[in-house]
């Protein structure tokens, strides 16, 4: 198996470096406004007036971040530092904490509420600059934001956290992350995006009282989320956590799988360990109900209709990718090895843009590629892909 993971290995270094990160360097970089543009269509064209998202900024400054902190390019680094001084700048609400979710490409605010995701993935960012950097500045904001959230997201009644209020932390009709989710008060997706940056904050602020969110975060998921018939992930509730429990999403169940491990890996401590692994196996395996033949896995099903979701986006195909890697790393699932390879080699064929740089959106369930959403934008960022390219350049395997 050294040979395939070194060959996984020096290809994703170059998909990196060649392909992901050179296309947000040379064609992302806002140079009249500052930051980084807030949009590139399918067809590859800038749209410098495109509004400026939180998640966008926050995942750039981690994917340099980690790039940097793994390479040692300086290249990255000044990536990192662009979006990072842009974040603290911009987004950031210095009157009532927390950040805004949009920006106008000019940098001011243009949707002020607070959605505690983009709040996680603020954290993530300037946590991982300063786990890669040691900059206190970058440590201390990713703290305040920390507390933020604690103190007005947090539900103390029923656990769990509120998905999104307004600017100065009140209840808003609208908590939807985006026009295709429910409009619920807590999600899994978001819950997700929370125990990833506390994790990530946990490593460079072994903090108390952080480490007994984590844990509070893995009962959440074992609890409250996790389907006990299927053993898939729900996805929407209300503040009672009371929902359909009528979705399946492949891709969130496979990430979810590594990202909890990823947890209870940090926290160090084998009563978890012990309890969480057969949750960890459990909820993979519920996400290969989702793969098709050639290692490629699919959105998600509705068992309320029975529509199946069959496009192949670019995340779900990332996250394949590194769960199946961590099936065979941790748990010794040489099959989950072959899924893995079988997938990126999906990837190399369909997904990646040779010509222009960055990956296409997804392949349509007929099998054309997908040029009507973003190459680059509110949700497609260098997040999943170049998450998951370090994640291979780093596990041990």
């Amino acid at each position: 198996m050294d040979k395939i993971s070194a060959t996984l290995k020096s290809e994703m270094r170059q998909v990196l470096d060649n392909n992901i990160l050179r296309f947000w360097i040379d064609k992302m970089t806002d140079h009249e406004q500052g930051g980084y543009y807030g949009r590139i269509d399918g067809h590859d064209h800038v749209d410098a007036t495109a509004d400026k998202g939180a998640i966008l900024n926050a995942r750039i400054l981690w994917a340099f971040a980690a790039a940097y902190r793994v390479t040692k390019n300086v290249e990255y680094l000044k990536a990192a530092q662009r979006a990072k001084d842009y974040l603290l700048n911009h987004f950031v609400d210095k009157e009532y904490g927390g950040v805004y979710w949009s920006l106008d490409y000019t940098g001011k605010p243009k949707d002020d509420k607070k959605q505690t995701y983009a709040i996680g993935f603020a954290i993530y960012g300037l946590s991982e600059f300063a786990r890669a950097t040691g900059d206190k500045e970058a440590l201390d904001a990713a703290i305040q934001l920390f507390n933020d959230i604690e103190a007005h997201a947090f539900d103390a009644v029923n656990n769990g956290y509120t998905e999104a209020l307004s600017r100065s932390w009140q209840p808003i009709a609208d908590m939807r992350l985006s026009d295709k989710d429910e409009n619920m008060s807590k999600t899994m997706n978001t819950h997700l995006h929370v125990i990833e940056p506390y994790t990530n904050l946990y490593r460079v602020w072994p903090d108390s009282r952080l480490r007994s969110r984590l844990v509070n975060l893995l009962h959440v998921f074992t609890d409250l989320l996790l389907n006990k018939a299927t053993r898939h992930l729900d996805l929407f509730f209300d503040d009672a956590w009371q929902g359909k429990r009528n979705i399946q999403s492949f891709g969130h169940d496979i990430e979810a799988s590594w990202l909890l491990y990823e947890t209870v890996l940090v926290l160090n401590d084998a009563e978890i360990l012990q309890r969480m692994e057969p949750v960890v196996v459990d909820i993979a395996r519920a996400a290969d109900e989702g793969l098709n033949p050639d290692g490629s896995m699919i959105y998600e099903r509705w068992l309320d209709t029975g529509h199946t979701d069959r496009s192949l986006q670019w995340w779900v195909q990332c996250e394949n990718v590194i769960g199946h890697v961590n099936l065979y790393q941790y748990f010794n699932d040489k099959e989950a090895l072959d899924v893995a390879v079988r997938c990126w080699n999906y990837i190399k064929d369909q997904l990646i843009d040779q010509e222009n740089g960055e990956w296409l959106w997804s392949i349509n369930e007929d099998g054309t590629p997908n040029r009507n959403d973003d190459k680059a934008g509110f949700w497609k960022c260098p997040y999943h892909n170049s998450r998951m390219c370090l994640e291979i350049i780093e596990r041990d395997f």
